[in-house]
């Protein structure tokens, strides 16, 4: 996929941003609601830290809305693309999305 054109560059670079944004605001939920255990590092630093954290800025709920949204935000970058090209990062955004630490 190196060597795209303008267009291209743009859809991985909202793709990379979405993903991004995704990956924080997952870790910032699952720092809130696991346990160290189920983290596998120390559950609740950013609340210690009084880090700006999704949760923290817009509630736990919105901030979960936002993760349900973030996939398919993703995703519909990659429409521009052959599917079987684009289908790993597809896979990327939803394991992302879901996963538990």
């Amino acid at each position: 996929m190196g060597g795209g054109d303008v267009i291209e560059i743009e859809k991985f670079r909202k793709y990379a941003r979405c993903i991004g944004l995704l990956f924080q605001a997952v870790d910032d939920i699952l720092d809130m609601t696991k346990s160290s255990k189920e983290l596998g590092k120390t559950a609740g630093k950013d609340l210690v830290s009084d880090k700006a954290t999704y949760p923290k800025l817009m509630g736990i709920e919105n901030a979960k809305k936002f993760v349900g949204e973030l996939p398919s935000q993703a995703i519909q970058e990659l429409t521009y693309f052959e599917v079987e090209k684009a289908a790993p990062l597809n896979h990327l955004a939803a394991y992302i999305a879901s996963r538990k630490n």
